[in-house]
């Protein structure tokens, strides 16, 4: 059941208006993090223009990025609504634990992936830390360890493919997406196991249609497209929508 049957409205408003608060401050953490040491500058690519595609723009800064007019509000309004619509679906639940500090972190990583087609390392391990501590705090608080080893197989499951994705084609998949699917492979892995079944192949399918129209419509270049936000997307879809999907499927 989701919350669009039987949901928990209550708990969704609560985690609806922390949110909005808390989305408000990710400009400062995005501002934080350390520059990457500069790149070789690299030749333009013929390819791309001849195919009419976006040239690869110079990456902005974090500090730029993150004074951008209204992206305040506009972090405020997404942190908000994800963070409800995972409230609402999960309800007053320890998994609850793992899954809101995870949304300002994810807010924060599909604004930087957008711009710069990175996903920092910087943001990325401290929120291994944070995910794993969750994990254990909410296992003790469910009083069992089912969740606990689930959250471990989501992890080796989605971290594995992902691995096993960048080994076979290094250049289609950035290694920092790969870092990215350990944690989401976390998190969704203690919610259930139809929410790391959909938001696992979620991720391939929003983010394999999303490329294709962003790239036949010109916005950016099919060789090299940010694949981080289609996967968060697909990670809250897959714990908002994972269990009726896996149900209508018959499963």
């Amino acid at each position: 059941m989701t919350w669009l049957d039987d949901g928990h409205p209550l708990t969704g408003l609560v985690a609806l208006l922390v949110g909005a608060v808390i989305g408000w401050f990710v400009p400062l953490l995005i501002a934080a993090v350390p520059e990457p040491a500069p790149e070789p500058v690299a030749e333009p690519d013929a390819g791309a223009a001849r195919e009419g595609l976006p040239a690869a723009p110079p990456k902005p800064l974090y500090a730029d990025l993150a004074a951008r007019p209204g992206l305040a509000l506009r972090s405020s309004l997404a942190t908000s609504w994800v963070a409800g619509a995972l409230a609402a679906s999960v309800g007053p639940a320890p998994a609850l634990l793992v899954l809101l500090p995870l949304v300002p972190i994810g807010v924060a990583l599909a604004v930087i992936d957008w711009h710069t087609t990175l996903l920092p390392t910087k943001i990325i391990a401290p929120a291994y830390a944070l995910v794993v501590a969750c994990i254990l705090v909410a296992g003790l608080l469910d009083g069992s360890r089912e969740p606990v080893v689930r959250a471990a197989i989501g992890w080796a499951v989605m971290g594995g493919f992902f691995v096993l994705l960048w080994l076979i084609y290094p250049r289609g998949l950035g290694y920092g997406d790969v870092r990215l699917s350990g944690v989401l492979g976390l998190a969704l892995g203690y919610v259930g196991w139809a929410a790391l079944v959909t938001g696992m192949y979620g991720a391939f399918l929003i983010g394999g249609l999303g490329g294709a129209l962003l790239g036949s419509l010109k916005i950016v270049n099919r060789k090299r497209f940010p694949f981080g936000p289609f996967m968060l997307v697909a990670a809250v879809l897959g714990i908002v929508l994972g269990p009726a999907i896996v149900s209508a499927l018959g499963y």
